[in-house]
């Protein structure tokens, strides 16, 4: 190994991380904004095509976890813990997953009647996104605490709204729909999709633990 490799491996990787967590922040956006697109479209065919895309985006969300996990191991020293690295990588790959589960949800059981609560729901898997997003990169400047912390209170915010919805809309499912396939079909898609905003407040979480250790 030259003595230029052995600098490399102790000099902080700032440059490699915290651009790695800003594209996973921008492709949750992007997964959310093609899930919104979907819900509202009422042509089956451009749905399809929007899963399509969102699992491909979902392969990329992988990949760009799986450079977090390489960097981990190339790297001696990293910007804060290194299992909050891992944790932090994992909880936003878990949204990743959900949205995509969503979405595939909707294709496989041939949902075609996107409900109210669906939509709501998923407006605001956007909204939650958005704010991982912001969080993530603030996180490059762990002296704008305030800023992410912020962004941590709203993602709450928004996963208690995703919850009332969910638990109202399955009150009604049970209550007026008659067909009990469809009422599995309509739950299994808005389980899925409170879900995706669960796992945002698990990063939500894990960047409050990052704050902590950090402050």
């Amino acid at each position: 190994m030259s003595l230029n490799s052995i600098f490399q491996y102790f000099v902080p990787k700032d440059k490699k991380f915290f651009p790695l967590f800003e594209q996973a922040g921008a492709n949750l956006i992007d997964m959310a904004k093609l899930l919104q697109a979907s819900v509202n479209s009422t042509d089956l065919e451009a749905r399809k095509d929007l899963s399509k895309k969102i699992e491909d985006l979902e392969h990329v969300g992988d990949k760009i976890t799986h450079q977090i996990h390489l960097e981990l191991g190339r790297n001696f020293i990293t910007p804060f813990d290194r299992e909050d690295i891992h944790a932090l990588a994992s909880s936003i790959d878990d949204v990743a997953d959900f949205i995509h589960g969503a979405s595939n949800r909707m294709q496989l059981y041939k949902v075609e009647k996107v409900t109210l609560p669906m939509i709501e729901i998923t407006d605001l898997i956007l909204e939650a996104t958005e704010h991982v997003a912001k969080a993530l990169y603030e996180l490059k400047d762990l002296k704008n605490i305030r800023n992410i912390t912020d962004s941590c209170v709203r993602i709450n915010s928004v996963e208690n709204k995703a919850d009332y919805i969910f638990d109202k809309a399955v009150a009604d499912l049970f209550e007026y729909e008659s067909d009990a396939i469809n009422l599995i079909k309509q739950k299994e898609v808005l389980s899925a999709m409170e879900d995706a905003t669960d796992k945002c407040e698990d990063v939500a979480n894990v960047l409050e633990s990052i704050l902590v250790k950090n402050a």
